[in-house]
C-alpha cells in the first residue's frame, strides 16, 4: 500500500468540491437574505453560535479583519475569521485561531451543505452562500466566541447581512 494514496484521494476529493463550489457561480449573484436566511434556519443557524464582528468599506477590509482577529485572539478568546477573496488557497477564507480551515474539513463541510440545499424545494444558493454557511458551520463546530466577518460585496443585501453583529467597522 501506497501511503501516499490516501493524500492524492484527499486532494481529488478537494479538486472535485473547489470545482462543485466555483461552478455554483454560474448561478450569479442574488443580493437579499432570502437565499441566506433559509440556508442558515435549515443548518440549524450557525451564525446565533458566536459573537461577530462585521467589517466592510472600499479598501483595507481584508487587513482591518485580521488585526481585529488576532487582538481578540490575544485576548483570549476563541476566534473565527471570514474573508473573500483569497489570494492562493481556498482554505485561507475561513480561519480559526489564525488556523486555516483543513482540506478535508472543506469537503466535509460542502458536502453538509450541499445536502442540505437539496432538501429544500426549488433552491439554488450561490458560491457566496454556501462558502458563507460554510465558514459559519465551521465556526459553530470549532466552539468560535468572536468571529471577524468581511462582507463579500457589500450593501444591505450582502449574504453576510445575516449575522448580528455586536460591532461593525467600516474602512
Amino acid at each position: 500500500d501506497d501511503p501516499r494514496e490516501d493524500n492524492r484521494t484527499a486532494c481529488m476529493r478537494f479538486g472535485d468540491t473547489i470545482d462543485y463550489l466555483y461552478g455554483l457561480q454560474k448561478l450569479g449573484m442574488k443580493f437579499g437574505l432570502d437565499n441566506i436566511s433559509k440556508l442558515m434556519k435549515a443548518a440549524g443557524d450557525p451564525h446565533r453560535s458566536f459573537r461577530s464582528l462585521h467589517i466592510g468599506g472600499t479598501n483595507g477590509k481584508g487587513s482591518t479583519a485580521a488585526m481585529i482577529e488576532s487582538m481578540i485572539r490575544t485576548g483570549g478568546y476563541t476566534t473565527g475569521l471570514f474573508t473573500s477573496p483569497h489570494l492562493v488557497n481556498f482554505t485561507e477564507r475561513i480561519r480559526v485561531n489564525g488556523e486555516e480551515i483543513s482540506e478535508a474539513d472543506i469537503v466535509d463541510l460542502a458536502a453538509e451543505v450541499r445536502g442540505i440545499s437539496a432538501a429544500i424545494p426549488d433552491f439554488s444558493p450561490t458560491f457566496f452562500e454556501v462558502v458563507t454557511t460554510m465558514a459559519f458551520l465551521y465556526f459553530r463546530l470549532k466552539k468560535v466566541e468572536w468571529a471577524v466577518v468581511e462582507v463579500g460585496l457589500g450593501g444591505g443585501l450582502d449574504a453576510t447581512n445575516i449575522i448580528r453583529p455586536a460591532v461593525t467597522a467600516i474602512t
